[in-house]
């Protein structure tokens, strides 16, 4: 189990954020091994499909380096033109080859770890000037790991390269009885097959590499159940923090909610416990609105500003507390709801006319139709 500089075990798993925070420094696990294999079996592969090409262009341009007219020879900045030719066709003949290796030497690179760019990974670091961190560097787990890699790889190129040597023999003393023509193109083939042959060795380094650099990049960004803590404590905001956040915001939502309170046609009590204001606005012909609502000291505030802008008060406990516990703030009420709240408005709309002398006191309201699934008891 890794161990932090304080000492404490690293025994957590690494959070997403950790790891973004790890790629964005460019700490992500890489494999050279898999480069080196893909790169190298790319090139093998590329040298058996563009080897004869390759061979062909090669002796045409070595005929016609070697078959200058006397004119060219006395002809001054003749020559110079001469080798830019020559430099342009063998780039258009090693073309494809180097196409090949360009691709797989990106493929090899990102396939572990994905494509990454990171500008951090780029800057200096003074602390690897530091003796004391070379040392720890050359004696670590990862040295020593590397270092079972290089003679594993030399272990391994050398056993292979003897074999392919062994069973290519008779193709390597041959080639010798050949003409040229055939002798170069005998000789991309022999050296395709031998780098493949080389590659597949490879595969066994690459193989035990991969998992190493996976869990070797993984214990590196072990976390500590103290580093977990603070990493929440940095990303959530501390509790207290939290708790006055939330405070302003019920204040701030509070404030809100009672400047709506004198826009209401009917605020209805409990009478003391709750108080919900409705507003309902024909215009548009929805639903009524509840613009608020609020309980004991709230409830008593909501009261006090709609007896101060002369906002009608009823009581009706079993719909307050329907329409308090069913119902948010700006939203409408419930279907359920409909007729009982109807039946409010009808009568504040009667209780207005009568105060203005256009009619009779209306009846006081007896008990509201509430459905028992909207019912709440105290």
């Amino acid at each position: 189990m890794a161990e932090s500089e304080s000492g404490a075990d690293k025994s957590e798993e690494p959070t997403g954020k950790r790891l973004e925070e790890a790629r964005k420094k460019g700490q992500i696990a890489r494999s050279r091994e898999l480069g080196t294999l893909t790169v190298t079996m790319a090139g093998a592969a590329a040298l058996l499909m563009f080897g004869a090409d390759m061979g062909q262009a090669m002796m045409d341009m070595m005929r016609g380096n070697f078959s200058l007219s006397r004119e060219a020879l006395l002809e001054e900045g003749a020559m110079a033109r001469h080798l830019l030719r020559t430099g342009m066709e063998a780039l258009k003949a090693l073309q494809p080859f180097f196409i090949v290796l360009l691709i797989a030497s990106v493929v090899g690179n990102v396939a572990l770890g994905g494509w990454l760019f990171s500008g951090e990974a780029l800057m200096p670091k003074f602390s690897r000037m530091n003796p004391l961190e070379g040392l720890k560097r050359m004696f670590s787990t990862k040295a020593l790991v590397e270092l079972l890699k290089a003679l594993g790889k030399f272990a391994v190129i050398l056993i292979v390269a003897l074999a392919v040597l062994k069973s290519d023999q008779d193709d390597l003393l041959a080639i010798a009885n050949e003409s040229v023509e055939s002798a170069i193109l005998h000789a991309m083939n022999v050296t395709g097959w031998s780098l493949i042959w080389l590659a597949c060795g490879l595969i066994l380094i690459a193989a035990l590499d991969v998992p190493f650099q996976l869990w070797d990049t993984k214990q590196k960004l072990m976390m500590t159940k103290q580093e977990v803590k603070d990493e929440y404590k940095d990303s959530e905001g501390k509790p207290e923090v939290k708790s006055k956040i939330r405070q302003l915001q019920r204040q701030m939502a509070e404030r809100r909610m009672m400047q709506q309170v004198p826009e209401a046609d009917v605020v209805i009590t409990n009478p003391t416990h709750f108080a919900v204001a409705l507003k309902y606005d024909p215009e548009k012909g929805n639903a009524p609105l509840l613009v608020a609502k609020g309980g004991d000291f709230l409830a008593l505030k909501i009261r006090e500003i709609a007896q101060e802008h002369r906002v009608t008060l009823l009581e009706s406990p079993a719909l307050a507390r329907a329409v308090y516990y069913s119902t948010e703030v700006d939203h409408e009420i419930p279907a359920g709801l409909y007729l009982a709240v109807a039946q409010v408005l009808a009568y504040v709309y009667q209780l207005k006319q009568f105060r203005a002398g256009k009619g009779k006191r209306p009846s006081p309201l007896g008990s509201l139709p509430i459905p028992p699934d909207l019912r709440r008891d105290e």
